[in-house]
């Protein structure tokens, strides 16, 4: 196989493999390879998920979006920094 790949890529592979995160470059692609694929799985998964619901309780509207973020940001634990002051 022959593939492409950008050179800072590379080079971060390479660097990877010099500070021992990984044992060669192959394995870093190859583990970068399988977290991709196991993204793309999971947001197959949501879309199919998302589309189940709104088959059976309609589209989710903007506002409902929009809801569910201001209520997820008053849910949310700062971890570092300091909150941001609330606008409403």
């Amino acid at each position: 196989m022959t593939v492409t790949v950008d050179p800072d890529l590379v080079d971060a592979g390479n660097r990877a493999v010099a500070s021992g995160e990984s044992d060669s470059l192959s394995a870093w692609v190859n583990t970068a390879m399988a977290e991709k694929a196991r993204r793309d799985a999971q947001l197959t998964q949501l879309r199919l998920a998302v589309a189940e619901y709104e088959a059976e309780f309609g589209e989710i509207s903007a506002e409902e979006l929009a809801f569910q973020q201001r209520a997820d940001r008053q849910d949310a634990v700062v971890i570092r920094g300091r909150a941001k002051a609330s606008s409403a």
